[in-house]
């Protein structure tokens, strides 16, 4: 029998790993010709089903504390000092300090040694002898293991000396602050680069993007053929990249690479003076940088936690005790002790947790750990689970809680005694006493019932306008496409219904014969025909439903029924999985409008009304009843999720058919104008990823917190019956939610503040787990340490999906005020309590919050907040940002532009995508190309001037004049097309994503389209980027006066 605790030896399913990633995406070389060494992925044909299951490799033996070296050209980060001062030192330009908001690349060829992510020894058996605990006898601590150069014993070094070389920073004296200059001033101004800033006059660096869906493997070795795969298998050719170390500091500044010492935090304050006429110098005003190393990352150094990378770098964590930053954010890395200072400060406190969000493929799997029938250890008094922060007193026989400070009883089977370190002498072998994140075996206690199935069902519309646009047979093709990727084994259970004024279930379970199909015409009170196999298991049905969903599109070719009775169709459709729950999968193209929850055009009475820009938000954007919400309560009670595919070309009511789906846990995907010839393949790329990205079922999550801090609110996809938990039908990797938390007692300076995120759900494969997610963080009364380790990417996707959740309930000024008087008061704030300068006629930006008035400029311009924009577009602009996870949140409000009319002169380095270009029309040329995409959509702009031969090989055509409606990117056999190929592969992996491409060209409403996301522009719907500087600074200014 295991040791009570210990990782769990065994009982996995084939090839399980609960947190390595699906293959998915295959049909991502859709643009590409086939190989013949490949297996055919193209969109229409079937795709051979890989050997290994959708979800990765068995986890490897726990390794301990065991230490690993990072691989070349990635850079450690060390801890914070508390309470330093908030100045910059000098670095050279090309120092990686603090990447910068974008990065891109996943770990490059040969970058990754084998130890990384690889097997380790076998893990301590929990009897016997123990080895004694790693590193030197110390003052007493009762946290995590601190890492420190020469404290670790089982593997030598923690890293390489001196990393091969690589010249470490001096640590200078404080700088004096760096203004931009607007006018006249007495000496000349200079904008110091930021760490990873380009030096003066040199192009801006490679702008990447946040890192993709990654599959932990085990590593044997040195990866091969460039970076790995980020959907477990590789479907389109690169080219191998490399990772190159900045060059080395010239002069005295040269100094070893040291692990343990602390690096300056990047907080220097930015300012331009105003010292006559309002003129600005744009070239020295905050420009998003990148670099494109990969950061090692430690979530706590020397018994302190670490500030995480930029939510959208590219990063590798080594959990030290902290959870990975990939599972829990918070706005701002040191806690305020009481609620004066926070508010104060202005700054949002809250946190954003994934908790199921994808590992870089070079880190640890979460380790699952089984404490038997008894379960995890726990406080008596608030339930906290046991984790590294919880201090062990009195030989071990008790504990002290670090969440609510009560002191229990050590169970007899899980007694330790402690080191001359104050620690227990297992806790390096304990997953749970030494890592921020680790996975608990559930006991019968936290069953209600048996662990459900894993049900997929599929309910496609089928009404006229369905079939005639092609979105029933593009929906039928997707769904062939992915049973082959659907959870192997007796567990996975499948069914299928159409509808259009009736709904039409099919009997699977038939040997022999064809499917039967069974028609429900009562749309009022609906029912299901079968209590039986209409789901069944898909081993005994994949042949059958491969046959009716082949012949779908042709059973209703002559359907002349205009009417869609979506409600009564999930009625039904829930009905069936009743039992079991599972996810709900629905493919809709029109407006409901018959049977429960039909629905009216409410659009044409939103443009009918001359006064709809103020008061749509209060009519249009909510649900047009009850009906929706109150089924959808139903739905997630019976852990009934529901995924919603909109194939449709005219107004279908999102406001209120998003409900359900926002309700139980599910998503929207939004198509229009539907295209059967460009949307198919996304649509299919789209169904693979959902069905087969790592995800559980009925979950339900609950954070706590240390006493002084209370959760104040969730906000995301889920539904909530009491106030401390949120219920959640089915949960994945791509889903975030947003934790707002409030003062409710003081606390003490010095001391930690802890968080603990706790999902309890069922794996596909019917296991029930806890994930538990810890993070420790200090506490500050200093307002300039909240600005100093303020999280620009956490705090800005707050103030997003705030406004978001605001805009159905108020007029759009008034959320666009609320939004920029929120950064305004921060600002302020920061100018008060922080700035050593006191200058009225100088705008002042902490270093961490420098890009806050960009991205919020970019905000004020989105779909979301403009006032021209579609009714239906506006709301699944609201239900997009709901879930979405930080490292996608700035990328989609301020999205990336690249020029791809030279890339035949362009050295791309180690980076397929090039340079990012900032969003101003003064950067874009009448004779160029340029793509534009924000993690949804890719626009193609295409100037007036371009040289024909470059349309010729780019796109096939001989002139702009024949740039196509619809658009599918074809490759042909040229360097130009095989490169911006590979470019945009490349996107639609770091996305997640398959992207919608659309070709652009000056003059025609598509050229309006990608002119209006120029944010640095002035257009009728905002002011251009230096003039909302100076818009800020004004409105700075009055409240200071």
């Amino acid at each position: 029998m295991a040791t009570p605790g210990g990782p769990r030896p065994g009982n996995f399913p084939p090839n399980y790993n609960p947190n390595s990633l699906a293959n998915n995406m295959q049909n991502l070389q859709i643009n590409q010709p086939n190989q013949q060494q490949q297996p055919s992925n193209v969109v229409g044909g079937s795709a051979p089903r890989p050997n290994t299951s959708p979800f990765g490799q068995q986890a490897p033996p726990f390794m301990g504390g065991q230490s690993r070296p990072p691989p070349p050209g990635v850079f450690p980060r060390g801890p914070t000092p508390t309470n330093a001062p908030p100045t910059q030192t000098t670095l050279p330009p090309n120092m990686v300090s603090q990447p910068p908001p974008f990065a891109s690349r996943p770990p490059p060829q040969g970058a990754l040694p084998a130890s990384i992510g690889g097997p380790g020894g076998p893990p301590h058996p929990g009897t016997g002898p123990r080895p004694p605990p790693m590193g030197s006898y110390g003052p007493v601590v009762n946290g995590p293991p601190a890492f420190a150069p020469g404290m670790m014993t089982q593997s030598g070094p923690r890293f390489p000396p001196a990393m091969g070389g690589m010249p470490r920073p001096s640590v200078g004296p404080p700088q004096s602050p760096t203004m931009l200059s607007s006018g006249a001033s007495s000496q000349p101004l200079q904008m110091r680069p930021s760490f990873g800033s380009p030096p003066a006059g040199a192009p801006p660096p490679s702008m990447g993007q946040p890192g993709p869906p990654f599959q932990a493997p085990q590593f044997s070795g040195p990866l091969q053929n460039g970076p790995p795969p980020p959907y477990g298998m590789q479907t389109w050719s690169s080219q191998p990249q490399q990772v190159v170390p900045p060059p080395p500091i010239p002069g005295h500044m040269q100094q070893q690479q040291m692990f343990g010492v602390t690096p300056p935090f990047p907080n220097q304050p930015m300012a331009f003076s105003q010292t006559g006429p309002l003129k600005i110098d744009t070239t020295q005003i905050p420009r998003l940088t990148s670099t494109s190393a990969v950061i090692l990352h430690d979530t706590r150094q020397d018994n302190q936690a670490n500030p995480p990378p930029p939510a959208t770098s590219d990063y590798i964590v080594r959990d030290t005790g902290n959870c990975s930053p990939r599972y829990i954010r918070c706005t701002t890395h040191q806690i305020p002790c009481t609620g004066d200072i926070l508010s104060a400060s202005a700054v949002h406190m809250a946190l954003l947790v994934q908790p199921l969000a994808l590992p870089h493929p070079s880190e640890e799997p979460i380790q699952v750990v089984d404490f038997g029938e008894s379960g995890p250890v726990r406080c008596s008094r608030c339930k906290g689970y046991i984790n590294p922060f919880m201090k062990f007193i009195d030989q071990g026989r008790c504990f002290i809680c670090n969440l609510c400070g009560y002191t229990d009883e050590t169970p007899r089977d899980y007694h330790c005694n402690l080191g001359p370190d104050g620690r227990r002498r297992d806790a390096d072998e304990r997953p749970e006493l030494c890592r921020g994140t680790v996975e608990f075996i559930a006991s019968k206690e936290y069953m209600v019932r048996d662990p459900m199935p894993a049900v997929f069902f599929f309910l496609v519309d089928v009404s006229m306008y369905a079939i005639q646009t092609g979105a029933t047979a593009a929906a039928c093709s997707a769904i062939s496409q992915v049973i082959s990727d659907l959870p192997e084994g007796p567990r996975t259970m499948v069914g299928i219904a159409t509808f259009d004024c009736t709904i039409h279930f099919y009997n699977l379970k038939r040997a022999s014969q064809q499917p039967l199909m069974l028609i429900v015409p009562d749309v009022q009170d609906v029912y299901t025909p079968l209590q039986s196999d209409v789901i069944v298991q898909i081993s005994e049905c994949r042949q059958h439903l491969e046959t009716l969903l082949e012949s779908i599109p042709a059973m209703f070719q002559t359907n002349r029924t205009v009417d869609s009775a979506f409600g009564a169709a999930v009625k039904a459709a829930f009905l069936a999985m009743k039992n079991t729950g599972g996810k709900l999968l629905v493919f809709q193209s029109v407006l409901p409008s018959t049977g429960i929850g039909s629905l009216s055009a409410r659009e044409a009475e939103g443009r009918s009304n001359s006064s709809a820009g103020e008061k749509e938000a209060h009519k249009l954007l909510q649900p047009v009843d009850k009906t929706l919400k109150t089924m959808a309560i139903e739905l997630a009670e019976y852990q009934v999720c529901v995924d919603l595919f909109i194939t449709s070309q005219t107004y279908v009511d999102i406001a209120s058919l998003s409900v359900i789906p926002r309700t139980t846990g599910g998503q929207v995907y939004y198509y229009y104008p539907f295209s059967a010839l460009s949307d198919s393949a996304k649509l299919s790329n789209d169904l693979r990823w959902n069905v087969t990205r790592p995800q559980g079922f009925e979950a339900v999550m609950r954070v706590r917190c240390s006493q002084g801090i209370q959760v104040h609110e969730y906000a995301g996809n889920f539904c909530k019956r009491i106030p401390t938990d949120v219920d959640l039908p089915a949960i994945d990797c791509d889903k975030t939610i947003m934790v707002t938390l409030k003062h409710d007692d003081k606390l003490q300076e010095g001391s930690e503040c802890s968080f603990q995120c706790a999902l309890l759900y069922t794996t596909v494969y019917g296991q029930r787990r806890i994930r538990i997610s810890t993070l420790s963080l200090p506490c500050t009364n200093m307002p300039s340490n909240i600005f100093r380790s303020a999280d620009i990417d956490t705090l800005f996707s707050c103030i997003l999906k705030q406004a978001a959740d605001e805009i159905p309930s108020a007029p759009l000024s008034q959320v666009r005020d609320r939004a920029t008087n929120a950064v305004i008061d921060v600002l302020c704030s920061y100018r008060k309590s922080s700035a050593t300068t006191q200058s009225m006629g100088q705008l002042i930006l902490p270093e961490s919050l420098k890009m806050l008035p960009l991205y919020l400029l970019a905000l004020q311009k989105s779909n979301g907040l403009r006032s021209d924009g579609r009714i239906d577009d506006r709301s699944f602009w609201i239900n997009y940002v709901s879930p979405l996870p930080a490292p996608f949140v700035i990328p989609f409000v301020y999205p990336r532009m690249i020029a791809i009319h030279d890339l035949d002169e362009k050295e791309l380095d180690d980076s397929i995508i090039p340079t990012q270009i900032p969003l101003s029309s003064e950067n874009i040329s009448d004779e160029g190309i340029y793509l534009l995409e924000n993690g949804y959509d890719c626009l193609i702009y295409v100037g007036n001037s371009v040289q024909n031969n470059a349309l010729q090989q780019f796109f096939g055509i001989s002139s702009v004049e024949e740039i196509p409606n619809q658009f599918v990117l074809q490759q042909y056999d040229n360097p130009l097309s095989k490169k911006l190929n590979a470019i945009v592969n490349e996107i639609r992996r770091q996305r997640c994503s398959y992207l919608r491409l659309k070709l652009c060209k000056k003059g025609d409403p598509s050229g309006m389209m990608f002119n209006s996301y120029m944010i640095e522009d002035k257009t009728a719907e905002g002011l251009s980027y230096v003039e909302f500087l100076v818009h800020i600074h004004r409105h700075i200014q009055s409240k200071m006066a």
